[in-house]
């Protein structure tokens, strides 16, 4: 049963929607410590990240045991802000993924519940709260909610200011998503000041030629290529190609040599066989196929570029074990070798991607 029944619900508790906090009047019925203001939100944050998380939540939201000693208590402290950390990356990842994918309604309960277990893990006012409500920004300009999103992003810039602890990856995400707001409101000179800034703490963070730097290139591009200054666009998509070529070709032959030795030179595997997380895989596809694009556009006067763009989306996919895409991408790189008459080498490193796939699917790496 959904529906809550008042005279069940303890004197003097209120109990608040997970979406919106306003009074509830459902409870997750596979849960029992999740409650909704109606059906709509119910049905929200299940599509979201509640189906994921459901019943990981009932040992958060129930009172302990009762513990025989001190020392039992405190591993038990312990275990809860374990689970408490697991769930504050795995909500944050999920959320990041949707919004790749411009899923930005879905992205909300996501990241109000990475929101929340950092606020019961770190405290109203960390530095650790700055990232969640950069997601929650991102998602409210993705909905149009351009006054929300200064909300959120105001929260954040006054919570970097009152701390001295505040690393260079999360300056970057915070300048990102400030040039991201200068974008809506057409500022867009305002939005290159943040977006170098975005460059400046990721190249800090990670080295210029990190793929977690390159999300600031592809943002500063889209600016210029919007303002038709396509040679300044062009060379950053140009380094951005080249920053996901680099990464992806050097990943493969690690694992290429993996295989060779039959060994695990990392130590553990990963879901997939990019060294990605799901929503690092999500931006890798919004950035190169959104590149790709361009390039598809102008593929007349410059072929090998659209051709380069869709050899990394070969690897990419081919690396997340997706070989149908991969071998469309491979298709359309080598229609195009042929169509404008590019050198017989440039169509044999073409056939050699799609050999690499035809193998894989009998072979894959392990």
């Amino acid at each position: 049963m959904d529906r809550i029944y008042p005279l069940a619900v303890p004197k003097g508790r209120r109990l608040c929607c997970e979406v919106c906090e306003a009074p509830a009047e459902r409870v997750c019925a596979a849960c029992t410590v999740t409650y909704y203001c109606g059906l709509v939100h119910q049905r929200a944050d299940w599509s979201s990240i509640h189906e994921k998380i459901c019943q990981l939540l009932i040992p958060l939201r129930t009172s302990m045991p009762f513990y025989n000693s001190e020392e039992e208590r405190q591993h038990g402290l312990q275990q809860l802000q374990q689970r408490q950390k697991h769930l504050i990356e795995f909500c944050y990842t999920v959320a990041q993924k949707y919004l790749f994918e411009g899923k930005h309604e879905a992205a909300v309960p996501a990241a109000l519940h990475s929101l929340r277990f950092r606020m019961n893990v770190h405290g109203l006012s960390s530095v650790e709260l700055v990232p969640a409500y950069l997601l929650l920004a991102e998602a409210s300009l993705g909905l149009g909610q351009i006054v929300q999103a200064e909300e959120y992003l105001s929260q954040a810039q006054w919570t970097v200011l009152k701390s001295t602890e505040c690393c260079y990856a999360t300056q970057s995400l915070l300048h990102r998503n400030l040039g991201l707001l200068s974008i809506a409101k057409e500022n867009y000179e305002e939005a290159r000041y943040h977006l170098a800034n975005d460059i400046y703490f990721a190249s800090c963070a990670f080295g210029t030629e990190d793929i977690r730097t390159s999300g600031g290139y592809f943002h500063l591009a889209n600016i210029f290529y919007g303002l038709k200054k396509l040679d300044l666009a062009d060379t950053l998509y140009t380094k951005i190609a080249e920053i996901w070529s680099k990464y992806l070709n050097n990943h493969y032959q690690v694992l290429s040599q993996n295989r060779i030795q039959q060994i695990d030179l990392l130590g553990k595997r990963f879901e997939t066989d990019t060294g990605l997380d799901e929503a690092q895989e999500a931006e890798a596809i919004q950035i190169l196929t959104s590149i790709w694009n361009i390039r598809e556009s102008t593929s007349n006067t410059d072929p090998q570029k659209t051709i380069f763009v869709l050899k990394i989306l070969v690897m990419l996919y081919y690396l997340m074990m997706n070989s149908s895409k991969a071998q469309e991408y491979a298709m359309r790189a080598f229609s195009l070798a042929k169509e404008q008459h590019l050198s017989v080498n440039e169509q044999s490193t073409i056939e050699d991607l799609l050999n690499m796939i035809s193998a894989e699917e009998a072979h894959p790496i392990t």
